[in-house]
């Protein structure tokens, strides 16, 4: 089921779906309208309780946001390494957790700020004046690979080891985060998401389902059914945001 609430100057949209081929939903979204934060969080797929190292990264970002004050660049970065703290904890608590570990991309989003946070490959895009432009880069091997100019976007995109991340929460006591801030304008859009849905639907397809929709929630369920209708091999997660 789709999730959607206005708040001042923004609107929101979430959604996670299981997909069409896995056994059960590692991944996690949520929004918090009030703070403006929004968090999408990919379980690590092979390792033990993936679901619950997403759960526990969601609950421990917006946690941490809502009891910190200072700037939010700070904050946001804090949350998130206190979130991999967690985790990790918990991993070694547990046997049956041993291993678990999770992507994260946090967003804490105003009418004139929005700061990003992330780990793994969850991204962060921004559609403006119906371009799409990445706001992230992938932690994995494949990235790393495209990065030295081993292998092209089109053969990463192919590889079989695209989501083999090279950084992940909640696998090391230290984890290396990501962080920019960015001056959003009336009328962006931004689209937080699992590769559950970017390995499956070409960014242009992204941009022409949220430009046609009457809303973002029908954009969120029809982003869920794309990817489903090409495969659904993975879990999908999608959380839109819109300024007004």
């Amino acid at each position: 089921m789709t999730n959607f609430l206005t708040a001042p100057g923004v609107e929101y949209a979430w959604r996670t779906d299981i997909g069409r081929v896995r056994a059960r939903n590692e991944d996690s979204v949520t929004v918090d309208a009030r703070s403006g934060l929004l968090v999408v969080a990919d379980g690590m797929g092979g390792h033990n309780a993936g679901d619950v190292a997403s759960r526990m990264a969601i609950e421990g970002v917006i946690g941490a946001m809502q009891g910190s004050t200072g700037e939010a660049d700070e904050r946001l970065v804090a949350a998130v390494r206190q979130a991999n703290q967690a985790i990790y904890d918990a991993a070694g608590e547990d046997y049956e957790r041993s291993g678990m570990g999770t992507t994260v991309v946090a967003v804490w989003l105003r009418p004139t700020r929005l700061v990003v946070a992330h780990v793994g490959d969850s991204r962060l895009y921004r559609l403006r004046d119906g371009v799409i432009e990445s706001l992230t880069r992938d932690h994995s091997q494949v990235q790393d690979l495209v990065d030295r100019g081993i292998l092209t976007p089109a053969q990463a995109r192919a590889s079989t080891r695209k989501n083999v991340l090279s950084r992940a929460l909640g696998t090391d006591p230290d984890v290396v985060i990501d962080s920019a801030a960015h001056t959003p304008a009336a009328g962006d859009v931004y689209l937080l998401c699992s590769d559950g849905l970017t390995n499956m639907v070409e960014d242009e397809e992204i941009v022409a389902i949220i430009r046609s929709s009457a809303s973002l929630a029908a954009a969120t369920e029809l982003l869920v059914a794309q990817a489903n209708e090409y495969g659904g091999r993975d879990n999908i997660s999608v959380a839109l945001a819109r300024l007004g």
